[in-house]
């Protein structure tokens, strides 16, 4: 009996160094998949794009067409109302986006995690993504503004929680008519976490270089 229990504290302990060795692994080897690390993390200077970014561009229509190729890299449009001219006004642009899932550490070909904590907290919490892009028209161009909010699922009990998912709650969250004994944890909302700096000067970096001989897109880690 004393033989059999040391073998399974001993199986115990490998598989604990197995899970740890693996974690470091992935960890060790984020850089190589996304091609190293951003410069915010490396310590080097970063010079920040001006948001909104003027652009000298006078042809709407090449402007709205590089914009969107630009936007629909990193998310799917929702809707978009291009700038029209009202008898002798231009009226302001607008592109709002689907909210999207973060990039995950295993998902290297997708551009919105700009750096390798955005990849690993997005790969352990449900992290998503929102734009909202305007266009504003002024003397000799344009201005664009992009904005990028970033938001965590806030959900009734974890995912792997122990706790029955029927259970009475008292902390006054309000659920929907739901199934209460289904697997699983229920999204109750999501909490903002602020703009995601990093993300909007990539998507001005890009819109940049499409419309100007400005600087190209960040690299990404």
């Amino acid at each position: 009996m004393l033989a059999l229990r040391s073998s399974l504290k001993f199986a115990r302990r490998g598989s604990q160094l197995l899970t740890l060795a693996a974690t470091v692994a992935m960890g060790a080897s984020g850089c190589g998949l996304h091609q190293g690390l951003s410069p915010i993390e490396t310590g080097q200077s970063l010079q920040l794009l001006d948001n909104p970014l003027f652009v000298g561009v006078t042809d709407r229509d090449l402007l709205w067409n590089q914009l969107v190729d630009s936007i629909d890299t990193y998310f799917d449009i929702e809707r978009e109302e291009q700038v029209k001219l009202a008898g002798e006004i231009l009226t302001e642009g607008r592109i709002e986006t689907v909210p999207r899932a973060a990039a995950t550490l295993l998902e290297p070909w997708h551009l919105d995690s700009t750096s390798r904590f955005d990849a690993w907290q997005a790969t352990l919490q449900s992290i998503r993504l929102s734009a909202l892009v305007r266009v504003l028209p002024v003397d000799a161009g344009y201005r664009i503004e992009v904005v990028v909010q970033k938001e965590l699922e806030d959900v009734d009990r974890p995912e792997g929680g122990t706790a029955g998912g029927s259970a009475m709650r008292h902390d006054g969250s309000i659920r929907g008519d739901q199934d209460p004994t289904a697997n699983g944890s229920t999204t109750l909302g999501w909490i903002p976490l602020g703009r995601d700096i990093a993300l909007e000067q990539r998507i001005l970096a890009d819109i940049q270089s499409r419309l100007s001989a400005g600087p190209g897109p960040l690299d990404r880690f």
